[in-house]
């Protein structure tokens, strides 16, 4: 987007443009989230007055850096251009450098604030080089390659970017207002590591992830390690179920199709659409065992001049036509001989004669007058020639795998299932294989609970040893678990605030992850957490759940199931939905919640009846052994502290 070169300020708003430094976004190997976090900012506001004048991404090579902030200063006169990306210790990042060839005049407090700000989050803030400076009329921001971290930092410098543009550009300042708005800024104090400074968070893995490096898991060690200075609450910004599924469900593509034989195709979701080949019946089939004849005949005695079975030719083996005055035995599903026109049931004759050893009938007596097409079902009335049996999207249970093979199908294109590992992580996590309980220890029912989950709809998961609360330990089962080629790594436990919660430190540290979201308005499972990382240069997806087994169940329902379902390509990869009435009353949570509950039936009631399983604590996993739905309860507000019983609500089917 040009910008009128006459003034710095456009309609009277600052422009803004967002330049990406990595060689992975620039060659297509990954994809950009921090300059398009930064860009969604921008439109939020979060600098007054600013609008998104231009966007671009180039590789860490500082002559392309320079030649692209040159062209942004000079020809499109931004005001204000934010970088993203290069400002760490590892070789490939120049972008210091580069803006010190291109700036006039270096503004270190701006730098200096966004050091100092982070520095009080975490210690390797010191190894991040922000530069920020003028040239001509344009201000430079050079910020941290990771999403979290650039986004932190433009929080830390946001209120004061106005101010510094209206003296750049000459115009009237407005320091009473720049000044009131700092004064009514709270100070932002977020969790920051390693990664969040430095190199951009879509470089090359080689820079972040230095496989089987004893040093990988420094960074991640010494915050888990630093815990008096932990945050007390989540720095992460609290969402809704609706907008943690949204955000998932995103990040769900499908896999290349493969072709499968249609008896080993149970489970999986078809690639494409299947179109009949062949008219269902083939030909006019009797829908009963009886007589063949012509309607105009009306009821009487017939001639049994053949008889025709299913398989045989609908023709009697020649041309002839059935005549007036005769009948032809039939079977259910029998081709209808040419010439007649309706089927007579067994029901509706009388025999008259026979053959002196009754194994072949001669004459029978039609009791009621046929209609013409009577117990026929006629060329194509199943399925026509080229009629949509099953769409592209479809799950293929028992009825679909009929269908499919009904119109002549031996093998179907369909959408690879993903494969899931599951880890439970834990230095209490002892697993149940027969040893006596060690002291201090529970039993790992997560896992089992997770695999018997995806087992039940038909989803391939691996296992490994559960993980201790240990950076090497944790960073080593991942690695495990990814090398085995699985799409999702499903952990359970370490995303609390407890000094041990140490899963988020680590993707960011040791695998350059990018952490979605970690907190979500709900009960149980409200620190769930959604990250994605590139390994061995394939997309692989994070969700770390809570360690409680309830809160892994719940959310392993809300969010797993239909992820693997999406990605598998099911078009209907959400679970269903039904309304039920509360047999009692329920107090509400200030959250709302998942409540676990059973249904009955009752002739006298319109909807089902739902009562709940009990205690609803996370650790209490008897509260999912019976239950068939959750019900989805609202927050208590002083108008509503519960729910009475008869009171109708939404119920999720498990």
């Amino acid at each position: 987007m040009s910008v009128d070169s006459s003034s710095m300020f456009v309609d009277d708003r600052i422009t803004v443009g967002i330049l990406t430094i990595s060689d992975r976004c620039s060659s297509g190997e990954a994809t950009d989230f921090s300059g398009q976090n930064l860009a969604q900012l921008i439109e939020e506001g979060i600098i007054p007055n600013a609008k998104l004048a231009a966007s671009g991404c180039v590789a860490d090579d500082q002559r392309n850096i320079i030649e692209a902030l040159e062209h942004w200063c000079d020809h499109l006169r931004l005001n204000l251009i934010l970088t993203t990306g290069g400002t760490g210790v590892a070789p490939r990042d120049v972008t210091p450098e580069a803006v010190r060839a291109v700036i006039q005049k270096e503004v270190t407090g701006l730098s200096f604030l966004m050091t100092s700000s982070s520095l009080k989050s975490t210690q390797f803030a010191a190894l991040s080089r922000p530069v920020c400076g003028i040239r001509d009329t344009s201000l430079i921001v050079t910020l941290p390659g990771s999403q979290k971290g650039s986004e932190e930092c433009l929080r830390f410098v946001a209120s004061v970017l106005p101010h510094a543009l209206d003296l750049i550009s000459n115009r009237t300042s407005k320091l009473n207002t720049t000044h009131q708005a700092l004064q009514s800024t709270p100070v932002v104090k977020l969790e920051n590591d390693a990664a969040d400074f430095g190199s951009c968070e879509q470089q090359p893995l080689k820079h972040h992830h230095r496989a089987h490096d004893h040093h990988d898991c420094s960074a991640s060690k010494a915050q888990v390690e630093d815990i008096c200075s932990r945050p007390r609450k989540s720095p992460y910004k609290m969402i809704t179920v609706d907008q943690a599924q949204e955000i998932i469900f995103k990040m769900a593509s499908t896999k290349n199709p493969v072709n499968l034989p249609l008896n080993q195709a149970h489970g999986f979701v078809l690639s494409e659409d299947v179109v009949s080949k062949y008219p269902l019946p083939p030909f006019p089939a009797s829908v009963k065992d009886g007589y063949a004849v012509i309607a105009a005949d009306g009821a009487g005695v017939r001639r049994v001049v053949s008889a025709v079975a299913a398989g045989d030719h609908a023709e009697l083996g020649t041309d002839a036509v059935l005549a007036r005055g005769d009948c032809i035995r039939i079977n259910t599903g029998a081709p209808v001989p040419r010439g007649a026109d309706a089927v007579v049931q067994v029901e509706d004759t009388e025999l008259l004669k026979s053959s002196e050893d009754g194994g072949v009938e001669l004459e029978v007596k039609i009791l009621k007058a046929p209609k013409e097409g009577q117990d026929i079902r006629p060329l194509g009335c199943d399925i026509a020639l080229g009629e949509l049996v099953l769409p592209k999207g479809t799950y293929l249970g028992p009825a679909e795998i009929g269908l499919a093979a009904s119109v002549g199908l031996a093998n179907v294109m369909v959408f690879p299932k993903p494969l899931v590992g599951v880890l439970s992580t834990g230095n209490e996590v002892q697993a149940a294989d027969g040893r006596p309980l060690a002291r201090g220890c529970i039993f790992d029912s997560n896992s089992p609970t997770l695999v018997s989950l995806l087992r039940l709809h038909h989803y391939n998961c691996i296992t490994c040893h559960s993980a201790k609360d240990t950076p090497d330990d944790l960073k080593n089962s991942i690695s495990s678990m990814l090398d085995q080629d699985v799409d999702i790594l499903v952990t359970s436990g370490g995303v609390s605030m407890g000094d041990k919660d140490i899963l988020r430190p680590v993707l960011q540290a040791d695998f350059d992850a990018t952490i979605h979201f970690a907190q979500v308005l709900m009960k149980p499972g409200k620190p769930t957490t959604f990250a994605s990382m590139s390994y061995k240069g394939r997309r692989r997806l994070v969700l770390g759940l809570p360690g409680n087994p309830v809160s892994a169940t719940v959310t392993a329902n809300l969010y797993l199931i239909p992820l693997c379902r999406a990605i598998s390509g099911r078009a209907d990869f959400m679970y269903t939905q039904l309304k039920v009435k509360l047999e009692h009353s329920i107090s509400l949570d200030h959250r709302p919640e998942y409540h676990r509950a059973v249904l009955s039936f009752s002739p006298s009631c319109d909807l089902p009846l739902a009562r709940s399983t009990g205690s609803q604590l996370s650790s209490r996993l008897l509260s999912m052994a019976n239950a068939r739905v959750l019900l989805v309860l609202p927050p208590r507000s002083p108008v509503q502290p519960s729910l009475q019983a008869g009171e109708i609500v939404t119920a999720i089917l498990l």
